[in-house]
């Protein structure tokens, strides 16, 4: 029996979800499993998920429609009571799927038990159990699945801070000298005609020894990061400042991100680069594939879709952004997992054309991306849902293998030297979060 099997299978027993307000839960990521953390967050606010009341896994070509079909039939037969109503509430689960079709890792949505959330200033605790129908429950008595849904986990208390885990990284399958010869590669084939854009990553690979160590480094990228989606799922942490799609009753939206640069050393050299970013022609048509390759994804299912008229810069504390901001009203019912499916993945992390740059993407790199890249992020009970592309993160194996990734857009004046110091920058958060 396969994971989606075993999923549906369990689905036979109802979920039973309760949502209740409560007056408070700041702060959210002390309040994580420091092992297993589930949590998917920006500017303090969010979702924590602690335990595990059943897991869906897939793989290959249709593993987000296989996961989405286990998903709908799982809310479909849920036993609902929500007294908030935010985004978050709710049935939700968290989930990160694989970058690649042939990737060896695993796609995963996981049902937690308990789920801690804050968002607009209100606070809410949902509790999540699997129960059968009890239509012999004697009168007077909790039902079935209210019994159910009242004998989970207790709500932690805050822990207290731990020190940030010190992990030593080095170059994995794609050394330094390597990286660059990929990317000359690649620009000889753009000038050659095969292709526009190739996304070219590049991983390093440490060991974690502290028990405590992943909240410590979440705590870390939420801190230094508060503007970006900082996430935890099933071993994958980051902290990513591009939005793959977001879902909200009828609405839709997305945040393209292309072109780069590095922060200034002062505030007039900051400047300098930001007006550089936004003038430089390979970075503004690098980041023109991107928004094109968003806005065909997402126009079939939208009534209508608007984008931002111009670029701007996003700032972030290492480095400077080009961005475009998406927002539609959907036209055809699609859910946030349907949108994943669509526009996953973008040419921000593939490349043009999508399927040539896959190709020449995976001849080059020379490592499976595994979920480096992929959609992470949550979907509730009615399909909506917040998906980022996993940038700016690492997946912490059973075993403490720590692998980072960062990537680069490769476009026909890509220089190899530039293109691997900026994966340097790229690296910034993760190996900082981690001690380096």
């Amino acid at each position: 029996m396969t994971n989606t099997d075993a999923a549906r299978e369990r689905s036979r027993s109802r979920l039973v979800v309760r949502t209740e307000p409560v007056d408070e839960l700041a702060p959210l990521i002390p309040r994580a499993d420091p092992r297993h953390p589930l949590l998917w967050m920006r500017r303090g606010e969010g979702i924590v998920g602690l335990g595990e009341t059943l897991r869906i896994e897939t793989s290959g070509v249709d593993r987000v429609d296989d996961a989405a079909a286990v998903w709908t039939e799982l809310a479909a037969d849920a036993d609902v009571d929500d007294r908030v109503g935010l985004p978050g509430t709710g049935l939700v689960a968290f989930g990160a799927f694989a970058f690649a079709d042939d990737s060896a890792s695993t796609s995963v949505l996981v049902v937690p038990e308990l789920v801690l959330g804050r968002r607009d200033g209100r606070a809410w605790v949902t509790r999540i159990a699997l129960a059968e129908d009890a239509s012999d429950d004697e009168p007077g008595a909790p039902s079935g699945a209210d019994a159910a849904a009242s004998d989970l986990l207790a709500i932690p208390e805050p822990a207290p801070r731990r020190r940030i885990p010190r992990v030593a990284f080095e170059p994995g399958a794609v050394p330094p000298e390597r990286y660059e010869a990929a990317v000359a590669e690649a620009v000889g084939r753009i000038d050659g005609g095969e292709l526009a854009k190739v996304v070219l990553a590049r991983e390093l690979v440490g060991e974690l020894h502290e028990e405590d160590g992943l909240r410590a480094t979440i705590h870390r990228l939420a801190e230094d990061y508060p503007d970006t989606w900082v996430f935890a799922v099933d071993g994958l942490i980051g902290a990513s400042p591009e939005t793959l799609v977001r879902v909200d009753h009828g609405t839709v939206s997305a945040r393209v991100l292309a072109g780069t640069s590095a922060r200034g050393a002062g505030e007039a050299s900051d400047r300098e680069r930001a007006t550089a970013l936004t003038e430089s022609a390979k970075d503004r048509a690098e980041h023109a594939l991107a928004v094109a390759s968003a806005v065909k994804r997402l126009e079939p299912h939208t009534a209508r879709l608007d984008a931002s008229p111009e670029p701007f810069t996003l700032q972030l504390p290492n480095l400077w952004h080009l961005a475009t901001d998406l927002k539609g009203t959907l036209g055809d019912g699609s859910t946030a997992l349907d949108l994943v499916r669509a526009v996953h993945p973008t040419a921000a992390v593939a490349g043009t054309p999508r399927r040539v740059a896959l190709d020449v993407l995976a001849e080059l790199e020379g490592f499976d991306r595994g979920r480096y890249a992929g959609p992470v992020g949550w979907v509730d009970g009615d399909g909506d849902g917040e998906w980022a592309i996993a940038l700016r993160c690492a997946q912490v194996e059973a075993d403490g293998t720590v692998r980072a990734y960062a990537g680069c857009g490769i476009v026909h004046d890509s220089v190899p030297a530039d293109e691997l110091a900026e994966t340097v920058m790229k690296f910034r958060p993760i190996v900082e979060a981690f001690g380096g």
